[in-house]
């Protein structure tokens, strides 16, 4: 086994110069609901869409010299906006890279679509990202969230993760470098980390893996609000239960708060209607924590991320999801 090793690189400050000079900041007019699954939130300070590793770093940069706190985002599903907006910049990743290292290798950038990697893997006869057919966010999100599904996680699959911290600097962490948990990961307690960059898998071959996969999807799409706005999975299973039994068992399914519904299909996701608003979200969210606990003494802690319009949150944060 080799020894675990960490690379740390700088980027060139007059290339990033000319970067940063290229870069289409807009002011007051994105609004979050466009890159939300639940379509909900209202406008952000600043937004820039970006396509590359130079780019990102221009961009993090900038707002940490002018003093702009900021968040990255890729799919948007697995995050609640505030109807109120964002006080800062919103950083749109789309790395999308894919290379083939090595037969099962593959180096995948953060904002690649992790269903899409997961069914390129199956059809290309290798397992271990079945499970990812059904995920809705990028490649980086699923890192940060060690994202999982059927028996697998990401963090199974993982062989080196590239990141960026608020200061510039590019780090390439091993895996024997990185603890994970059930949707944990380190990069949800480093207070350094500006993004997830690009994540390395290494996969098994197997010739049932497609098939696997296809098992996967038919019973997620039976057992699952697909057509319907939702940000996936609310809250995280609490040991030794179902978090989507515990609410169905408490009479919740299809219960409303203003345009925020638990879906009837399955109680842990929670669908957005045209009308939804982040109180409506948050308040269905509170609520049906207080009656799980009330009836069955257990305390649901939140899968999702609550994304504040000001102050409430920590400054720099990474979205999956």
């Amino acid at each position: 086994m080799h020894q675990p090793t960490t690379t740390i690189t700088n980027i060139h400050k007059t290339a990033e110069e000319q970067v940063r000079n290229d870069l289409q900041i807009i002011r007051h007019k994105k609004l979050l609901s466009e890159l939300s699954t639940w379509g909900i939130g209202g406008p952000c300070n600043y937004f820039v869409q970006l396509s590359n590793l130079t780019q990102l770093i221009s961009a993090v940069r900038y707002c940490n010299e002018h003093s702009i706190r900021f968040i990255i985002v890729g799919k948007g599903s697995n995050c609640l906006f505030d109807d109120h907006g964002f006080d800062g910049c919103v950083i749109l990743n789309q790395i999308r890279f894919l290379e083939r290292v090595q037969p099962g290798v593959y180096r995948v950038g953060s904002g690649y679509a992790f269903n899409r990697l997961g069914v390129q893997c199956c059809n290309e006869g290798y397992s271990g990202l079945e499970f990812a057919a059904g995920i809705p966010g990028t490649v980086g999100g699923a890192a940060y969230m060690n994202a999982g599904a059927n028996g697998q996680e990401t963090a199974d699959v993982i062989d080196s993760v590239e990141i960026v911290t608020v200061d510039g600097r590019l780090k390439t962490l091993n895996r024997e470098e990185l603890s994970f948990g059930y949707r944990k990961s380190p990069f949800q307690e480093m207070e350094d980390l500006a993004a997830v960059t690009a994540v390395t898998f290494r996969l098994i071959p197997s010739v049932s893996a497609k098939e696997r996969q296809q098992t996967m999807l038919a019973k997620r799409k039976m057992s699952q609000p697909l057509a319907q706005r939702s940000a996936g999975s609310v809250f995280r299973n609490p040991l030794g239960f179902s978090a989507g039994d515990l609410i169905e068992k408490a009479g919740l399914k299809g219960f409303r708060v203003g345009g925020a519904k638990v879906s009837e299909i399955h109680a842990n996701f929670f669908i957005s209607s045209g009308n939804c608003t982040s109180r409506d979200m948050r308040e269905l969210i509170n609520l049906v924590k207080e009656k799980v606990n009330v009836k069955f003494g257990i305390q649901l802690k939140e899968e999702i991320r609550y994304v504040d319009a000001c102050n409430s949150i920590n400054c720099n944060i990474y979205d999956i999801p």
